[in-house]
């Protein structure tokens, strides 16, 4: 085993109270930091979250934040964590649950009934708002201030885009995210799994206080790209949360890849390809040309 492996299991070791008897990678995730699956001589297994950098240390903190305030059911269970310059988490290990896809009407509904619970879950009061957390709902207006990089992803045409942006960014704007309830914000199917029956969720890392229905619409277009109902049979009524939803991916899809984390434009661009179509339908826009 190398140094830095050593390192981590004796980590490992001394925050499970167990000797590590086995290693393996466990796949998905979006971010550098390293995700293991790890058997241990107590019996069974556990996931372990290791940052890599200040950054993955960070969200890694800020996530494992959200589990000691929580333990709710919609959680995996929090085992064991380990601060210091790069913090570990860990967490039961979900590997034997059931990852979407594919999608049928019980995994859709798992996971709407925990995006129902999570709304509401009375949130720590230190969460930020929804309108200082990280997620930016000021997609389109990024969009009009620099189009280059939009339209760059071939989606849309310049003389499209000049029409439709003034009605995108008044209806975004009309998105109220003031509220009271708790949001995940990071809804996708790497980062939630079903296990009788019940959908959990994992990183947790963006959380913040707002209008739950953005969890809901932030979901839909991913949701549609692996072969689930489109958005508006899940939000019929939703053209404020189209045009932010929108807007977001619209903002980053083309923008230039990520090093350290290549398969995120690929991902946003998929899902801007969901996320658009949605909006013209509930603002009634020229379609895409």
């Amino acid at each position: 085993m190398d140094r830095p492996r050593q390192e981590l299991s004796e980590r490992v070791e001394r925050a499970i109270g167990s000797r590590v008897v086995e290693w393996r990678i466990a796949g998905g995730g979006y971010t550098p930091a390293e995700r293991w699956v790890v058997t241990i001589a107590a019996g069974g297994s556990v996931f372990v979250k290791a940052a890599v950098d200040n950054v993955t240390a960070g969200w890694l903190r800020a996530e494992h934040r959200i589990y000691e305030a929580l333990r709710a059911p919609f959680q995996p269970a929090l085992k064991a964590w380990d601060d210091g310059p790069r913090p570990i988490m860990i967490l039961e290990d979900l590997s034997n649950a059931s990852w979407p896809p594919p999608w049928d009407a019980d995994r859709v509904d798992a996971v709407r009934d925990a995006l129902a619970g999570i709304a509401a879950t009375p949130p720590p009061a230190w969460l930020p708002p929804l309108a200082d957390s990280a997620m930016e709902l000021r997609g389109w207006h990024e969009v009009a201030e620099d189009p280059a990089q939009f339209l760059s992803i071939g989606i849309a045409s310049p003389a499209w885009l000049a029409k439709a942006l003034p009605e995108l960014i008044r209806v975004s704007e009309a998105f109220p995210a003031e509220g009271s309830q708790l949001l995940h914000l990071d809804v996708r199917s790497d980062n939630l799994c079903i296990r009788d029956g019940r959908a959990l969720l994992v990183d947790w890392n963006l959380a913040a206080v707002g209008n739950a229905r953005l969890d809901v619409a932030l979901w839909l277009p991913s949701l549609a790209d692996e072969g689930g109902p489109r958005p508006e049979a899940i939000l019929p009524d939703a053209a404020p949360e189209a045009a932010v939803v929108s807007g977001y991916f619209a903002a980053r899809a083309g923008r230039p890849n990520i090093p350290t984390a290549p398969r995120v434009r690929a991902a946003q661009v998929a899902q801007l390809r969901h996320a658009l179509p949605w909006a013209i339908g509930q603002l009634g826009l020229e379609p895409l040309p």
